[in-house]
């Protein structure tokens, strides 16, 4: 095999050879077939060869494939905006290219929120443990993910605060619902010890995701957290990235909590794959000082706001309308949890099946003390093995020794295609047995 240049996830491993995929599958060079059971990386929410979509992207490059976003506006980033506000409520975008992005500019026009406000001194901002934000210095401060984390400690804000709503493995050693959302009113504690004046918001994910393998919180959680948030004079901020734009069954996840974040981050699911997008979107609370004032925010990318991406996502966006793909979400959601618990009964490793939408997650359990990244890795090699392909998560209350994977399909799979990722899922998980892991 010839030398690669390409610097890979693990240098010098080997890694398939991809060569085009159809809907839920994707195929290698070698002919191999794969169930895309996790989406990539949670983000190819219709699939692949989508043919309106790249017809979309062919016909903004035949008018003009980039503009610099301080020369020129464009109507495709135009019309995405407009779309975005419609859909959600917020009436502010901003486009960069990446979900890290997205957070990394949600922080930094928190803090400019209360610079132009006159009140400087906050300029802190709180996040979890067990979560993940991005991988950019900004955006991996905010992360509760230890290992993601430990490489660049010294570098990085030390910025998780508070335990995450893990309910199945309280932090607190307490249940639901007596335990009295101790992983909420914890916040409040840890303000009252930071100092309200010195924090400008709080981060979380709706739904953890590779950080907990899809840990989703009670449904007064969120509520709690923001009447926290509000009461304290801090900006709720949302980590959509993987969560939005139709994967838990609404457009935003926090709608299924009642809730509305000051600031919140999509992207992955923003244009299904199809080009390199994200977005924050900002309420005007949060614009009305910064519009008063300086107008100008000071974030920005060589990339934002591209034509091409804008017209990949505005088309996503209305195939997903058009369709009323995010309706069917739900009795999907439950079609594959049954099949899902049909493997907890055969399987004893097979620990919590949880999260909403298709955006499901599996913990795995032992009966040794640690499980680990080792054995997440063991099952998604045996995956590939079997022709499915999962998405790794760490898990455990220190987020190093549990083990899980998330499960996370196109949202327009058909109920044949959720029963091949069961079929696939049930022969990876004898291949792990037959490998004679530890379980």
């Amino acid at each position: 095999m010839p030398h690669s240049h390409l610097i890979k996830p693990l240098i010098g491993d080997h890694y398939p050879m991809i060569d085009y995929g159809k809907g839920v599958y994707l195929y290698d060079t070698a002919g191999r077939e794969y169930v895309d059971a996790c989406s990539g990386a949670v983000t190819a929410n219709l699939g692949h060869g989508m043919e309106e979509i790249i017809q979309s992207i062919v016909d903004q490059g035949n008018k003009v494939a980039f503009v610099y976003r301080s020369q020129f506006s464009n109507q495709p980033a135009e019309d995405l905006a407009e779309y975005l506000h419609e859909r959600t409520g917020y009436p502010w975008s901003f486009f960069v290219n990446s979900g890290s992005e997205a957070v990394e500019t949600a922080i930094k026009i928190a803090l400019q929120h209360w610079q132009e406000k006159g009140r400087p001194s906050k300029r802190r901002i709180m996040s979890r443990w067990l979560s993940y934000h991005g991988i950019t210095f900004g955006a991996l401060s905010a992360s509760g993910h230890p290992v993601r984390r430990e490489r660049f400690d010294s570098n990085i804000g030390d910025w998780p605060a508070i335990e995450p709503p893990y309910c199945s493995k309280c932090p607190f050693g307490k249940t639901y619902p007596s335990c009295d959302l101790a992983c909420a009113e914890q916040l409040e504690i840890m303000i009252t010890r930071i100092g309200a004046e010195n924090i400008a918001g709080f981060i979380s994910e709706p739904i953890i995701g590779a950080a907990g393998g899809a840990i989703t919180p009670p449904k007064e959680y969120y509520r709690r957290v923001k009447e926290i948030c509000k009461r304290n004079d801090i900006l709720f901020i949302s980590d959509e990235v993987m969560t939005g734009c139709g994967r838990t069954g609404t457009f935003l996840a926090l709608e299924q909590w009642g809730v509305e974040a000051d600031i919140v981050a999509v992207g992955k699911g923003l244009s299904a794959g199809y080009a390199p997008i994200a977005a924050t979107l900002i309420s005007d609370y949060v614009m009305d000082p910064i519009l008063n004032g300086t107008r100008v925010i000071m974030s920005g990318h060589t990339f934002s706001g591209n034509p091409l991406s804008s017209a990949a996502a505005l088309s996503v966006l209305r195939l997903i309308e058009s369709e009323k793909i995010i309706e069917g979400v739900e009795s999907k959601s439950t079609y594959l949890k049954n099949l899902l618990g049909k493997l907890k009964n055969e399987f004893s490793f097979v620990g919590e099946i949880r999260g909403r939408g298709l955006l499901l997650g599996i913990e795995f359990e032992s009966t040794s003390k640690e499980m680990g990244s080792a054995f997440t890795s063991s099952i998604v090699a045996a995956g590939v093995e079997n022709g499915i392909l999962l998405y790794p998560a760490a898990a455990g209350i220190d987020g190093r020794r549990g083990s899980a994977i998330i499960i996370a399909p196109p949202l327009n799979s058909s109920k044949r295609e959720l029963e091949e990722v069961y079929k696939r899922l049930r022969s990876t998980f004898q291949t792990a047995e037959k490998n004679g892991k530890e379980v």
